[in-house]
C-alpha cells in the first residue's frame, strides 16, 4: 500500500494515557505508515548516498512503563540495525513531525562527525536553511533553531558531542501538526526528499 500521508489522528496517539493503550494505538494507526515510508523513500536514500539504506520502524520494545512520546522510521547502512550509524529519521512527536539526520548516543561515529562539525562550522551554517533545528537530545521535542544560534553555541554543540558519553545529535526540519502538507502525500513525499538532500553533506561527513 503506498504512503497516505499523516491526520491529526496520528498525532492523537500521543495523548493516549498508559503505555499498552498508547502502543496499541500507535501500532494499529501510526507504525504502518512509517513502514510504508520507509519502504517508499529507501530507493531514494539509497541512490542520495550512493549505498543501500535499508528502513527500521522504532518498535520501543525496550519500554515496560512509560509510554513512548514520539515513534519514527530511520534509515541507515546495516540491514540489522541503525543506531550504531549515522542515519536519517522521519519521526513524530504531539506537536509536528520531524525529518532528520541522527547521530546517537551508541554510534563510534559521534567523535568523527565533532570534529568536523567544528572544523567545517562556516561552511555547515552557510548552508543550512535557518528554519532548521538542532539538538543534542534525540527524546527532547525542542532543541534550538539554527537561526537563533551564535558560533558560541554551534561550537558547543560540537564540543558536547564529543566529550559526553550521552551526548548525540539530530538536526533537520520540523512540520508543526497542523500544517495541511502532511495529508498531501505527494507534496510531503517531495518536501523529505529535499530535506535529505540538504541534509546529506552532514551525512557524508560523519565516517
Amino acid at each position: 500500500m503506498p504512503f497516505q500521508g499523516f491526520t491529526h489522528d496520528d498525532f492523537a496517539v500521543f495523548q493516549i494515557e498508559g503505555l499498552e493503550p498508547r502502543m496499541d494505538a500507535l501500532i494499529a494507526r501510526v507504525r504502518p505508515k512509517l513502514n510504508e515510508l520507509g519502504n517508499e523513500l529507501a530507493p531514494v536514500l539509497s541512490a542520495l548516498c550512493g549505498e543501500e539504506m535499508f528502513p527500521h520502524v522504532a518498535k520501543h520494545a525496550r519500554r515496560t512503563v512509560h509510554a513512548p512520546n514520539d515513534t519514527w522510521v530511520a534509515w541507515g547502512p546495516n540491514k540489522r540495525g541503525y543506531k550504531a550509524l549515522p542515519h536519517f529519521q522521519v519521526g513524530m512527536f504531539h506537536s509536528h513531525l520531524f525529518v532528520v539526520f541522527a547521530i546517537i548516543y551508541e554510534s563510534s561515529n559521534k567523535v568523527v562527525f565533532a570534529n568536523a562539525l567544528a572544523k567545517q562550522s562556516a561552511d555547515i551554517r552557510a548552508e543550512l536553511p535557518g528554519s532548521y533545528f538542532w539538538s543534542t537530545d534525540h527524546l527532547d521535542p525542542k532543541g534550538i533553531q539554527e537561526s537563533d544560534m551564535d558560533d558560541r553555541q554551534f561550537a558547543e554543540l560540537a564540543r558536547k558531542l564529543k566529550e559526553v558519553k550521552k551526548a548525540e545529535i539530530t538536526c533537520g526540519l520540523r512540520i508543526d501538526k497542523d500544517d495541511p502538507i502532511l495529508s498531501d502525500e505527494d507534496k510531503l513525499l517531495e518536501l523529505i526528499q529535499q530535506t535529505f538532500e540538504t541534509l546529506l553533506p552532514l551525512y557524508r561527513m560523519s565516517f
